[in-house]
């Protein structure tokens, strides 16, 4: 009687499976190495701001799109007023897109703005870009959510940047949910960089991996922790794409850039659709 009931629920069992959803096909199409990084404005631990170790990160990362946060240009005297997010794209050789999520008038007339905010550098033509100011409270931060566009052998992907509020968790809510937005009506294939400035399992995490593939989840290994730089004890970077898109490695890389760690992780994409 025991092997008959054994049977049955094995009989079950395959019935079940065979009526399950199929799982989703893996991604085909061609791979996109994309990268995240909080750069501090070139400040490593040691005090000093070196764009050329960040370049030097960057560079040996062989990333073909860069999301940068805490980017200075001509902001203030802790980066020599330097425009660094043009140096940058200048010592790698790549495209540039900025986005100014504080925009001030120059301390002397004639000057550039000093701006700080976000940036992608690509080594693929950067087009369709723009920056979306996130919601905050009247004492924080502006923040905002930069994107642009790269086609990669035929396959389109916009990649978008953020770096969320550090202390607030209210914030970083209502900062998540502009951004689910703005990626739904975007649609398509999308990356989301950023220093989220929450780890994994907070609300605002298990808010974006409703919809987004977290590339540690299934390219990482171990911990993952970013944050610092010299005894790294947390992870508030990440790397994230939507339905499709296949995280097939994802790594944290050693820098002594910055107070972050960056990292990298290679994305398979869908392959192109016929025309």
């Amino acid at each position: 009687m025991r092997a008959v009931r054994w049977v049955v629920l094995v009989v079950l069992v395959v019935i079940a499976a065979s009526c399950a959803a199929p799982p989703p096909p893996p991604a085909t199409g061609p791979e996109l190495r994309v990268m995240t990084f909080n750069i501090h404005h070139g400040e490593g631990p040691d005090g000093i701001v070196s764009l050329d170790r960040i370049a030097a990160t960057i560079r040996a990362a062989d990333a073909d799109v860069i999301g940068l946060q805490e980017v200075d240009r001509h902001f203030a005297e802790r980066s020599s007023f330097v425009d660094q997010a043009t140096y940058l794209a200048e010592a790698l050789e790549m495209d540039l897109v900025f986005g100014a999520n504080i925009d001030l008038d120059p301390l002397v007339v004639g000057q550039p703005r000093r701006q700080y905010g976000t940036a992608i550098l690509s080594r693929l033509p950067l087009t369709a870009s723009g920056n979306t100011l996130l919601p905050r409270a009247p004492t924080s931060e502006q923040r905002g959510l930069l994107h642009a566009s790269v086609t990669v052998e035929g396959t389109d992907v916009t990649v978008f940047v953020t770096h969320l509020q550090h202390d607030s968790p209210t914030e970083r809510l209502a900062q998540v949910n502009a951004i689910t937005a703005e990626l739904d009506a975007t649609g398509g294939n999308v990356v989301l960089l950023g220093d989220l400035n929450a780890e994994p399992g907070s609300p605002e995490i298990e808010h974006l991996v409703d919809t987004l593939s977290d590339a540690w989840t299934t390219g990482g290994f171990g911990p993952g922790y970013t944050f610092s730089s010299v005894l790294p004890f947390k992870r508030i970077d990440y790397v994230m794409s939507s339905d499709g898109l296949v995280a097939r490695t994802a790594a944290v890389l050693t820098s002594d850039g910055s107070d972050h760690l960056p990292v990298v992780a290679d994305v398979a994409l869908p392959q192109p659709l016929p025309v």
